[in-house]
């Protein structure tokens, strides 16, 4: 992606209107240290309509936010490993009514909790095996770690499921789950959880190759997102941000050094949230969801296939707020549904917010955040390093700054 070239009356949007964005992000939250930095891009109509970088990327080191920052992305690294499994899908290798145990076999006969605490659960049997589908829609019935909800979520913490611990990795999480319950049946409820880890367990299973090595050779690569990875290399090292939290008087505090990350090095690639990635490199995966599935020439999924990902899977086409079990998640419950790795907006006026209906996205525990509008061929990444996501409502302002900028 082409930096230089910003040219908003080329995409049809107001110049002085998208001036607003960082107006809003720079007054609200990088002068009053609500945040350490941000970077903010509009693309439209294959033009990079706006381009907002602000404040600072590692404020120990007092080095500014570039336009080659290397962010974690968490979340965002969702969608791409459920379009990496769907390439495998097209290839006719599973069905997503396929049971889960047909790759995992220690998973067959799982239970469901009834009572009790770990170690000692009373269980049931679910009402049918966990499929494929339930895996890439967040109905499987498992969980994460941080939900600080129920027994299982406790037990998730006990175990350490899904942590990126040296020496961790996906085999380890994968034996963990076997021996604990479900949350609810397959398909009964829906759940945000490590759901997306066992996804990119599954790419390996089925592709024969380790996780890094297919998102590359399938999608990084065609792509051209050289700067993606589940590590950040030596090399990009100088331009690796900083991650911050708050502490209990709201103070911006360092939660993980750039120079010193738990991401360096790293055993356990996360399918659900391991990957760091640029701003520039994340416009190209939302060029080729613009795309339909291909971007400069290289198709990487069906644009049917990337239609039914991007449909509402939920039962009887519901929203969120009917059939969520957490109230966690990396989006607005009212009005929003779900597909294979995405989520849909089903209805703007229930959820308040003016993407068109149709538009999907997903954001990253560290405040990131992107969204695809296909109607209005509109592409929106953001980028800071802010946990948890929920701290500010980002994406809301967002939506209401960038679509009042449409000419």
């Amino acid at each position: 992606m082409d930096f230089t070239r910003v040219d908003p009356s080329a995409a049809a949007m107001s110049e002085g209107r998208l001036k607003g964005i960082g107006e809003h992000l720079e007054r609200s939250y990088v002068e009053p240290g609500k945040i350490a930095g941000c970077l903010t891009a509009v693309l439209r109509s294959d033009q990079l309509a706006y381009l907002h970088i602000a404040g600072q990327r590692d404020r120990e080191r007092e080095l500014p936010m570039t336009d080659d920052t290397v962010f974690r992305i968490y979340s965002m690294t969702k969608p791409i490993v459920s379009i990496a499994l769907m390439t495998l899908w097209e290839r006719g290798l599973f069905s997503l009514n396929d049971p889960v145990h047909r790759f995992i076999p220690q998973w067959k006969g799982l239970q469901v909790r009834e009572g009790g605490s770990y170690p000692e659960f009373q269980t049931r049997t679910p009402h049918r095996p966990m499929r494929i589908r339930d895996l890439l829609t967040h109905q499987s019935g498992l969980t994460y770690d941080f939900m600080q909800s129920t027994e299982i979520d406790r037990a998730y913490r006990k175990l350490k499921v899904a942590r990126p611990v040296q020496g961790y990795t996906l085999e380890d999480m994968i034996e963990q789950l076997a021996t604990l319950p479900l949350e609810f049946s397959p398909g009964d409820r829906w759940n945000y959880s490590v759901a997306t880890d066992v996804v990119g367990y599954l790419v390996e299973r089925i592709s024969g190759q380790t996780l890094p090595d297919y998102l590359h050779s399938t999608i990084f690569d065609p792509l051209g997102m050289c700067d993606t990875s589940f590590s950040p290399r030596d090399d990009q090292l100088h331009r690796f941000a900083s991650c911050y939290t708050r502490d209990g008087q709201k103070r911006l505090v360092l939660q993980d050094d750039a120079q010193s990350s738990q991401y360096i090095g790293r055993s356990f690639y996360s399918g659900g949230g391991g990957l760091v990635s640029t701003a520039a490199d994340y416009l190209r995966f939302c060029q080729m969801l613009l795309g339909r599935g291909a971007f400069n020439g290289q198709r990487i999924i069906s644009r049917k296939t990337l239609d039914l990902m991007t449909a509402n899977h939920l039962p009887e086409k519901a929203d969120l707020a009917s059939v969520a079990m957490a109230g966690f998640t990396e989006t607005d419950h009212e009005g929003v549904g779900f597909g294979l790795g995405f989520a849909s907006k089903i209805d703007p006026v229930v959820n308040g917010y003016p993407a068109t209906q149709g538009s999907f996205y997903w954001g990253g525990m560290a405040s990131t955040l992107f969204w695809i509008d296909p109607i209005e061929d509109l592409a929106v990444v953001f980028m800071t390093q802010l946990i948890p996501s929920s701290t500010f409502n980002f994406r809301g302002q967002l939506e209401a700054l960038v679509y009042a900028a449409l000419d």
